[in-house]
């Protein structure tokens, strides 16, 4: 009889376990290697798609900056290297500028120096000698002359033109004018003023560059061929724009700026009839904790000039209102303020317009003056400015900034009252001349009489300096 053995069972249920296992554990390893191999894939592909969109975005940027770059208006770059140090001890350091566009500059640093040209805009460059010769294509080009010099016609890199003014001497009157015009116009800028670009002060060569205003000046408008071919509205706006230009001197600058020579001849107008007050050589700079600047020898132009400025004492920025005033008359009756030509009442055109004005007759005096129905109440709103400014004392006059609104009709002027006192019963000599320093400070106003005004009784000071 034979036994054949069988094993448990429990064997075989063991056998089985391990084979469940063993297949668990390979489809587990299958698994974790597939998901470790797209995990490794897409972890490149990411890598990828971000190195470009970086590159994409930086190249965005620099693209945009320099499209940018394009949009800064272009100034003119000029090398003022210093080689006379000795010349350059009787300027301050601020006044020279050195702005140089190397040739093989990349576009980036174009952008910059144009952009730190735009900054250093208003300050006046200085000038070699070589590089005037190169403006002025050898001083070529005669603009003008007079005791000062020559004005040559020049043009600089960037095409601008200016008039270059070349001094023939340097004695102590130049060169408190070379002064005063580098020292007062150099530090401002403004539309309605004329541009100082830049001097040279050179043991060779003096000059003075500014912008150059193709139309000439306002008297050749006024008087000349042309005085009734520009209609009196756009006179009006040469009026306003010439305020706004003494207006900053005296109140917009950091230092008031007193002018000292205010009339047709430095009133220069541009292509678009623009003006722009000139001629800066008279002109002083007055702090403004102190108005008063001692007049010690007559400055200005007969005629122009305040009462105060024939005396020795102070004298205040109020003398460039009174030269402002007397040029309103001249713009309105397109002549010079005095003229022995006409009747002995109407030859000083600031005492007419007074006895008109107190006669009611102002609209006839300007039709005389041919100034057409349409524009006469513009007309005599800048009479009756005039006669604000032209008071005889500085207090009754009023400031610039006051004078704009006026004739701008932004504020009611008042009935002015008798701004001529200091005449007397004597004719005074107000013959427009050249300036005149060293004139006879007493010919021009009798100062020490005084008319009594009679039945012209002055009216209640219009206080205008309160109005703003």
């Amino acid at each position: 009889m034979s036994f054949r053995f069988s094993p448990p069972s429990f064997y075989s249920s063991h056998d089985d376990f391990q084979t469940q296992a063993q297949s668990t554990f390979d489809k587990f390893s299958e698994s974790a290697n597939s998901t470790m191999k797209w995990a490794l894939v897409t972890s490149i592909v990411l890598g990828v798609v971000g190195m470009i969109a970086t590159v994409a975005i930086v190249y965005a940027i620099i693209d945009c900056l320099k499209k940018a770059g394009t949009a800064i208006p272009a100034y003119s770059q000029l090398s003022t290297t210093e080689k006379d140090h000795k010349d350059s001890e009787s300027f301050p350091s601020s006044s020279k500028i050195q702005v140089v566009i190397p040739p093989d500059s990349k576009a980036e640093f174009a952008t910059m120096e144009k952009f730190l040209s735009n900054i250093n805009r208003e300050k006046p460059i200085r000038f070699l000698p070589e590089q005037l010769d190169d403006i002025t294509w050898n001083y070529s080009i005669i603009l003008g002359s007079g005791a000062f010099g020559v004005v040559y016609k020049g043009e600089l890199s960037n095409g601008e033109h200016v008039a270059v003014k070349v001094i023939n001497s340097l004695d102590m009157g130049m060169e408190e004018q070379f002064k005063a015009e580098v020292g007062t116009i150099g530090r401002t800028y403004h539309i309605n003023l004329v541009r100082l670009y830049g001097f040279c002060f050179h043991h060779d060569k003096r000059a003075l560059v500014y912008e150059c205003v193709e139309n000439g000046s306002l008297d050749k408008y006024l008087f000349g061929s042309q005085n009734h071919d520009t209609e009196l509205g756009k006179l009006h706006e040469i009026a306003i724009g010439t305020a706004k230009g003494i207006a900053y001197l005296h109140e917009e600058c950091q230092q008031r700026i007193i002018h000292y020579d205010i009339k047709p001849e430095n009133v220069l107008l541009d292509m678009k009839l623009e003006p722009k007050v000139a001629d800066f050589g008279l002109a002083k700079l007055c702090s403004r904790e102190s108005n008063n600047v001692v007049n010690t020898h007559f400055r200005g132009t007969r005629g122009y000039a305040a009462p105060e400025m024939w005396k020795p004492c102070p004298v205040t920025y109020k003398c460039d209102v009174y030269s402002f005033g007397i040029l309103l008359f001249e713009i309105v009756g397109r002549r010079r303020h005095f003229d022995s030509s006409f009747t002995e009442s109407q030859q000083w055109f600031p005492k007419w317009t007074w006895d008109m004005f107190e006669t009611n007759e102002l609209a006839v005096m300007l039709s005389l003056c041919g100034i057409e129905e349409k524009d006469k109440e513009k007309a005599e709103r800048m009479l009756m400015v005039a006669l604000w400014c032209v008071q005889y004392s500085p207090d009754d006059r009023p400031l610039m900034s006051t004078v704009v609104k006026m004739l701008e009709g932004e504020i009611d002027i008042s009935p002015p009252p008798f701004p001529f006192p200091n005449l007397g019963s004597g004719k005074p000599n107000l013959t427009p001349q050249g300036s005149t320093e060293d004139s006879d400070t007493t010919s021009s106003w009798q100062t020490q009489s005084f008319r009594e005004s009679g039945s012209r009784t002055k009216h209640n000071t219009f206080q205008i300096e309160k109005s703003i």
